[in-house]
């Protein structure tokens, strides 16, 4: 592994609640909306919530999985300038997460005729790709994209790909919308991270793909997009690590969780600017991931600016870090962290800010993001998004 090797991200692409498309998500981001969960139209989801946000695509026996991750990862290498001859010329690899991987034809109905491995997405972009190099399907719950963009970095650090194309994709699931309702851990409103009287989480669907490659590779193909005035936008760190403690509950001193968010932001945690936390609504994780927060970034902490992605998505599951880096990398592009949606009252358990009612400027000396994901079985992922110039110090938003 040469941890020399500087790994850029030429491309992003993303396909939530509110379309696809990185715009889409942006606009969706600066105007700071509340946006209501759907009720799916599945006759068979009997259970006392039936909530999550639907990708504006109502056919649920549709492989939705797998077209949200086909569509990402689409705007993400048109956004790097790469297409199939490209592709093919280099060593091209191919990382997923999810949660769940492709579950619409083994739930259509009251069950399929034949089972099939959900575990496919990165299978099935490869072979729509004609891809033949690395291809990996990563399934450690919500953890799952930070996990394959670390994958990613990696592959490209040890010298086994020139190209990785990662993300997370996860779509509706009546079982995993069944089973958070028998846990008792889905909000009756939507999700509300940090607030005082939020009562769990709201699934989303989603995917996040971004194009990750080594800055060597990126100058020899000729593209501007990393290397421009508007800066290089670097996968900076990736760090992970295991509770191993409790199935679905994270540990409760926290301690591996601020274990694999100090590796990420390692010796240059007063260069991050922005926190996207993991921050899913649940009672225990949202002050956990506080007290966390307070652990790495001492008095930094509660004047740091967390951008709560969650409260205008809903939980994405394995898709959320990926869609957390695409964020992030949005974050970095403009130079700007936009305000969160509205907070009725938030948790004073949760000694976080959460800027609210207009944008707060990146700072020039901080242009660092860190993203975190955590997951059952103790998954913890964290991620540090790093770019160069913005709109307030010469540079040119994009």
């Amino acid at each position: 592994m040469n941890h020399e090797v500087e790994v850029v991200v030429t491309g992003v692409g993303a396909v939530t609640c509110h379309g696809a498309g990185a715009d889409l998500l942006w606009q969706a981001m600066t105007a700071a909306g509340t946006r209501l969960p759907d009720r799916p139209a599945d006759p068979l989801a009997r259970m006392d919530l039936p909530l999550i946000s639907l990708v504006p695509d109502f056919d649920l026996a549709a492989e939705r999985a797998t077209r949200f991750a086909s569509l990402a990862a689409a705007e993400a290498l048109a956004d790097a300038g790469l297409d199939a001859a490209a592709l093919a010329a280099a060593r091209t690899a191919v990382v997923l997460g999810s949660c769940m991987g492709e579950p619409g034809p083994n739930e259509r109905g009251r069950g399929a005729e034949r089972w099939l491995p959900p575990f496919r997405l990165a299978t099935a972009l490869a072979g729509e790709l004609g891809l033949f190099g690395t291809v990996h399907d990563v399934a450690n719950a919500c953890a799952a994209g930070g996990y394959a963009l670390g994958v990613a970095a990696d592959l490209v650090r040890a010298g086994e790909a020139d190209i990785v194309i990662a993300g997370g994709s996860d779509a509706y699931s009546r079982v995993a919308l069944g089973c958070f309702n028998r846990l008792g851990a889905v909000d009756p409103e939507r999700c509300r991270p940090f607030e005082s009287d939020r009562g769990g989480t709201v699934f989303a669907e989603g995917a996040g793909v971004l194009v990750v490659e080594s800055a060597a590779h990126a100058r020899a193909r000729g593209t501007s997009a990393p290397l421009s005035s508007r800066g290089v936008l670097r996968l900076e760190a990736a760090a992970w690590s295991c509770d191993a403690d409790h199935p679905t509950a994270p540990r409760a001193d926290g301690e591996q969780i601020v274990r694999a968010m100090r590796e990420a932001v390692g010796e240059a945690a007063h260069e991050v600017g922005c926190v996207i936390p993991h921050g899913t609504g649940t009672r225990l994780n949202d002050v956990l991931e506080s007290r966390a927060l307070h652990r790495v970034f001492g008095e930094r902490a509660a004047h740091l600016p967390l951008y709560s992605l969650k409260a205008l998505l809903g939980h994405s599951g394995g898709a959320s870090a990926a869609l957390g880096a695409v964020a992030a990398a949005l974050i970095l592009r403009h130079g700007v962290i936009p305000p969160n949606v509205p907070l009725k009252e938030q948790d004073p358990e949760c000694e976080v800010l959460l800027p609210q009612g207009a944008p707060v400027p990146l700072p020039a000396t901080a242009r660092r993001v860190l993203v975190s994901a955590y997951g059952f079985g103790g998954n913890n992922a964290s991620l540090v998004m790093a770019g160069g110039p913005g709109p307030d110090d010469g540079g040119e938003p994009r």
